[in-house]
């Protein structure tokens, strides 16, 4: 079982006004350059060399504007947790910036809760595709981002998204068309579907839709979306097993679809967490949910999933195959181990854990991991364990 530690010096005190091309503002009480200050970290990814990506929304409270600067929206850190690049023009970039993913080729793509595109940039931040069209969203007539839950000629645009929250790239060939570089978004604010594009952004295909009520996430509406305003879906992630991890938030449940959309399984998380019934049949917590983001295991078989449940501010491992939770890290809170709104994971190649939250959380945190015992004794973590 994979074991982790909460490192309390990563990442290293951000830069200041001035840094990495952003302008000069000096503090007229220190007399220093005023530092960068993130707001929420609404997506963690990490790249071929375990460099760290967040991507922030700069969103400061009233007293961290008087005495500190927006940093930059998308922050490269190295493995030691040094800033080692910065960039992004919120005026370009998604509003409502949510979920970031590096593909194959390192380039980052970045996705919007608060808009109608996803974005892809190179590794230095030179924007290269915009799949959808920026204030414009999949909700006709007036095509306004927002949640098209009860609109049945939404979730339909073969060129428009509503509110996606975040993607995944193929670095496989498609099914259907043989092309490497297939996107899957999954459009899941103001939309309740998966749709994917090509590697140019033209239309290949989509699933999903509103679900009705959910009281069991396992038999109740499956294949289908919460209706809820709030990330149904609200990840998207695919597996070596050549499957579609689709996360349902408020439904508390991991749909597993292949590429093409045809439902294979689902795994529960914590039924009880968002609208579905808890234990012994009461009423949910309400609190989101609790299938929000996940990562696999870095071995072949991908034996386990590292799931970021905000609604109960929990890392849960799980056993991927079985679809059960194996043990639990973390706890509300604001200490290091502690989360607020634990919104995103990732993961590096030593099997060392990204954590970001939104709202009154702020914050990446590194979960390093220290050991593994997979019934055969307590290895270094090179094997199933990572």
């Amino acid at each position: 079982m994979p074991s982790y530690r909460a490192e309390t010096n990563w990442p290293k005190p951000l830069p200041s006004a001035g840094d990495f091309g952003t302008p000069l503002v000096v503090s007229t009480a220190t007399g220093k350059p005023k530092p960068w200050v993130t707001g929420e970290v609404a997506g963690t990814c990490v790249d071929s060399q375990d460099h760290v990506f967040i991507v922030t929304r700069g969103n400061l409270l009233d007293n961290e504007v008087i005495k500190a600067v927006r940093a930059p929206p998308v922050i490269e850190f190295d493995a030691d947790g040094n800033v080692v690049a910065a960039w992004g023009d919120r005026g370009v970039l998604p509003n409502g910036i949510h979920g970031c993913f590096v593909d194959y080729q390192d380039n980052i793509w970045i996705a919007g809760n608060g808009d109608g595109i996803v974005q892809k940039y190179s590794h230095s931040g030179q924007l290269l595709l915009q799949i959808g069209t920026r204030g414009v969203c999949d909700n006709p007539p007036a095509n306004t981002c927002g949640n098209s839950g009860a609109n049945p000629l939404a979730n339909q645009s073969q060129t428009l998204l509503n509110q996606p929250a975040n993607m995944w790239v193929d670095p496989n060939p498609d099914p259907v068309t043989g092309q490497r570089g297939s996107v899957y978004i999954a459009d899941g604010y103001g939309n309740h579907r998966v749709v994917v594009f090509s590697a140019t952004g033209t239309y290949l295909r989509q699933w999903g839709g509103v679900a009705g009520t959910v009281n069991d996430p396992v038999t109740d509406s499956p294949a289908l979306f919460g209706a809820g305003d709030g990330g149904h879906p609200h990840c998207v992630v695919g597996g070596n097993d050549n499957l579609m991890y689709v996360c349902d938030r408020q439904n508390d449940r991991i749909q597993v679809f292949t590429k093409v959309g045809q439902l294979q399984r689902v795994i529960p998380v914590v039924p009880g967490t968002g609208q579905t019934k808890g234990i012994g049949g009461a009423v949910g917590l309400g609190a989101i949910g609790s299938a929000w983001d996940f990562t696999f295991s870095n071995d072949t078989f991908q034996t386990f999933m590292f799931e970021a449940d905000g609604g109960n501010e929990i890392l849960h491992i799980m056993d991927r195959s079985a679809g059960t939770i194996l043990a639990n890290f973390g706890q509300p809170g604001a200490q290091a181990g502690q989360f607020t709104y634990l919104h995103s994971v990732a993961k590096d190649s030593k099997g060392n854990l990204y954590t970001g939250e939104t709202i009154n959380g702020r914050r990446i945190q590194r979960l390093t991991h220290i050991e593994c015992n997979n019934g055969n004794g307590v290895g270094s973590g090179i094997g199933n364990c990572q």
